[in-house]
């Protein structure tokens, strides 16, 4: 049987699961308040200290979902990721507009990688 190990176990979920080869985080935010840019950077730092956590790194994504609190900034977005993402190793990706847990959330980051 394939062992899960959860790290920052808490009464709602955990950030990090392991099952296997595979690492699924816990969808990342950024700073409430900020905009939508500096959100995402945020996120994106939170993702890079996660997977490192677990030895894996942004080379080994195999998906990311992005939901966008107004796709109206999509492109904002998306110059950051852009940016981050390891050219020759980017995910599959899909990005919707949804509603998050609070309006001062504009975008949150929900990662499957594989161990490195």
């Amino acid at each position: 049987m394939t062992q899960i190990t959860r790290h920052h176990t808490g009464p709602r979920m955990s950030q990090i699961v392991e099952h296997g080869q595979t690492i699924y985080l816990a969808g990342q935010v950024g700073d409430p308040g900020e905009d939508v840019a500096s959100q995402t950077k945020t996120c994106l730092e939170k993702v890079d200290a996660l997977l490192a956590e677990v030895g894996s790194d942004k080379t080994h994504l195999l998906q990311v979902t992005i939901w966008l609190a107004d796709m109206a900034d999509f492109p904002a977005m998306n110059a950051v990721w852009d940016a981050w993402v390891a050219q020759g190793h980017t995910p599959a990706r899909a990005c919707g507009e949804a509603k998050l847990a609070t309006p001062d959330y504009l975008v949150e980051f929900l990662v499957t990688a594989a161990k490195a």
